[in-house]
């Protein structure tokens, strides 16, 4: 048996070894990502062959290579949701009796509903409370097929039958929920739930059976949508009003405006410490501030290099710390230390003094309005009616409206988008406060990169805005003709989203339904972010409860209806980037339910393929965490997401000052010449 000095050294060459595998697998692990690119090179290389190939359309082309075929998605509209949180937090929702045998069926069958599980312990025992009895007789119809769904159901007693068209699907045994569908939002629904007959059957003796000839009814438990989403709206009330009642304890924080602190609550990152950890040390850089929100530490001082540190004094539960970093100190002159298990809450220097520099400023120019471009067009286009325009041809049609392509008949060069919107379609209170959002909201936007409203006009029966033309198509169509975009360009139309973004997000507003179909590239080649109509301009407490969006590109706390911000947004980016890249939808499915349940499992034990770069993957991943508060960008903005290695080296002035050449520049002579030149002015909508 070797020597303990024998088996050290044996050790240290085990050690060396491993190293040396790691970084032979390092080595080739890049030289594989080199692979990869070249691949994805020469394949877009290919692509433009074939485009450019005689007798093969660009239609055609990418008719051959799109894995599936694709469907343009319309944006999920529900009625814009205003809350008053003293009223939410005060009225609880109506609870039912029951007996302990059905709360535990009620409660199990939520913790195995794929959706649902993902509830905290008080939601799951709100919602067991609110779900009050219903009893079906034989052959009785709990759901049509065709019918408005505003409720789930979760069979106690009794087997229900699910047909759709008059074909049996499967049967609701006894324990399992179903339309669950209907809790996050009202929906149409697929099929009709019948309770089937059942008979008792009696008698211990097996040679003489009776059987009672009375049919046995199903019992069910009704959750109603309404309720469920107020519970999760009070939920996240709850946490706000928790966080700020802490915030406001705080003596550094105290003074600031309630939506400072929103914003503040919404940076701050959690981290926890155990016993005898280092938090902060004496000459590290000062870059954050920290907040005690559980346990004590010790804050050390040394007066002089050659003396041992003391303790100064021990901190407790809203104490903070690292303020002087705060004044202009960039190097620590304390240590802090963890007595026993802490919680940190800690935020950005750069953060904090941002949105206080934004609070002086406010207070220096409180009416500090710059005049809108489209404001300044008003007065050019105030002279104008609609007979002053020329259709081109259709491009597009909505939910309540349709879009042409158009222009002035004293200037065929000078082309706009006029959207036409019919007024009867708008009949709710909701839709028309949607309409006025949009407009005020593109009214007030200044950037290159968001397609400008110029102004509005309306008649008896119908609302009209004059639009910036862009004639490159959108990225969808770019989806449907080449497949998978190449890298650069993705990037290149990713940044033009990020400028869209920065300026949206600088004013408060969230956009809520990005997607291909909605980023448009005009004549040069640039993207402009369009489809506006789920837009919101963020209040009181800085989130919208709205349920509104694309499936598919709708985050996590949307779809739980637990309140969103501006990070709705970045979930929204890291969607994108994933489609462009992969022509396809991360989350897709067609069954709506089975889409927002991959949402709520998040992207972080997904395999991405092989077309998607690394850098790419954790860009995407950055930006899809399911918690809000650890997207990337929620602290700092879009400049963080710019500030991401996939990034590296883009002309980022380039963009902004219009210089960097485009991927793709449109052909814009070949969407003409599919227009059909009309001699009458714009013409009402086809529903």
């Amino acid at each position: 048996m070797g020597t303990l000095r024998d088996l050290q050294f044996a050790l240290q060459l085990k050690i060396e070894e491993l190293r040396q595998r790691d970084a032979l697998i390092d080595e080739l692990e890049l030289e594989l990502d080199a692979k990869d690119d070249l691949i994805r090179r020469l394949q877009g290389e290919l692509d433009r062959l074939r485009l450019s190939a005689p007798g093969i359309s660009a239609a055609n082309a990418g008719q051959q290579r799109a894995s599936s075929l694709r469907v343009r998605r319309k944006a999920l509209v529900t009625e814009p949701v205003t809350l008053e949180p003293k009223l939410v937090l005060q009225n609880l929702p109506i609870s039912y009796s029951k007996s302990q045998e059905s709360k535990r069926l009620i409660e199990s069958a939520l913790e195995e509903n794929e959706c649902l599980k993902y509830l905290d312990r008080d939601q799951m025992l709100c919602l067991v409370d609110s779900a009050h009895p219903i009893t079906l007789k034989q052959g009785v119809c709990v759901v049509q097929e065709g019918d408005n769904g505003t409720q789930a159901y979760i069979v106690e007693e009794g087997k229900l039958e699910v047909t759709r068209a008059g074909q049996r699907l499967h049967i609701i045994e006894p324990g399992m929920m179903f339309e669950e569908l209907a809790l996050i939002h009202n929906h149409t629904c697929s099929t009709t739930v019948t309770a089937i007959p059942q008979r008792f059957r009696r008698g211990k003796d097996r040679d003489k059976r009776e059987v009672d000839r009375a049919l046995v009814n199903s019992r069910l438990w009704v959750m109603e949508g309404q309720v469920f989403q107020r519970v999760m709206q009070r939920s996240s009330l709850i946490t706000i009003t928790q966080s700020l009642h802490f915030l406001h304890s705080v003596t550094l924080l105290c003074v600031l405006p309630e939506d400072v602190l929103i914003k503040v609550s919404d940076a701050l990152e959690e981290s926890h410490y155990s016993d005898g950890d280092y938090i902060m040390r004496n000459g590290s850089p000062g870059d954050k501030l920290f907040i005690l929100s559980q346990g004590q530490v010790k804050v050390l001082e040394k007066q002089s290099a050659s003396e041992e540190s003391m303790m100064v004094c021990v901190l407790s539960r809203g104490d903070c710390f690292g303020d002087r970093a705060l004044q202009g100190d960039d190097m620590r002159s304390m240590s802090v230390l963890a007595a026993g298990d802490v919680t940190c809450l800690v935020i950005d220097k750069e953060f904090f003094q941002k949105v206080t520099r934004g609070l002086d400023d406010a207070r220096k120019n409180p009416s500090n309005k710059t005049r809108s471009k489209a404001e300044e067009d008003g007065t050019v286009f105030g002279e104008m009616s609609l007979s002053s325009f020329q259709v081109l041809c259709n491009l597009g049609e909505g939910q309540y409206s349709h879009t042409q392509l158009v222009h002035l008949k004293s200037d065929p060069s000078c082309k706009f988008a006029l959207k036409t919107i019919r007024k009867q379609a708008i009949q709710s209170p909701g839709q028309r406060e949607r309409m006025l959002a949009e407009k005020h909201i593109l009214m007030d936007l200044q950037s290159p990169f968001i397609v400008r409203l110029h102004c509005t006009f309306k008649d008896a029966r119908f609302l009209y805005m004059l639009m910036e033309a862009c004639e490159g198509a959108d990225l969808w169509i770019l989806l449907r003709e080449r497949g998978s975009l190449e890298e650069d360009a993705v990037r290149f139309y990713a940044a033009c989203v990020l400028e869209a973004l920065s300026e949206l997000h600088g004013k408060g507003i969230v956009h809520r339904d990005l997607k291909p179909e909605n980023v448009l590239l005009d004549q040069r080649g640039y993207a402009k972010l369009t489809g506006f109509g789920c837009a919101r301009k963020l209040g009181s407490l800085h989130r919208a409860w709205s349920f509104c969006g694309s499936v598919g590109y709708q985050p996590p706390e949307v779809i739980l209806h637990q309140g969103h911000s501006l990070s709705a947004d970045l979930w929204a980016v890291g969607m994108l980037l994933y489609e462009l890249l992969n022509s396809s939808p991360l989350f897709s499915d067609s069954e709506q339910l089975k889409v927002y349940t991959a949402a709520l499992k998040g992207t972080d034990e997904l395999e991405f393929p092989k077309t998607i770069s690394r850098t790419a993957a954790h860009l995407i991943k950055s930006l899809c965490r399911l918690n809000p508060t650890e997207r990337l960008g929620q602290r700092n903005g879009v400049k963080d997401i710019c500030k991401h290695l996939w990034f590296e080296g883009f002309d980022w002035e380039g963009l902004q000052k219009g210089t960097l050449t485009p991927p793709l520049i449109p052909n814009v002579s070949s969407i003409r010449e599919h227009c059909t030149v009309q001699n009458t002015g714009p013409t009402e909508p086809k529903y």
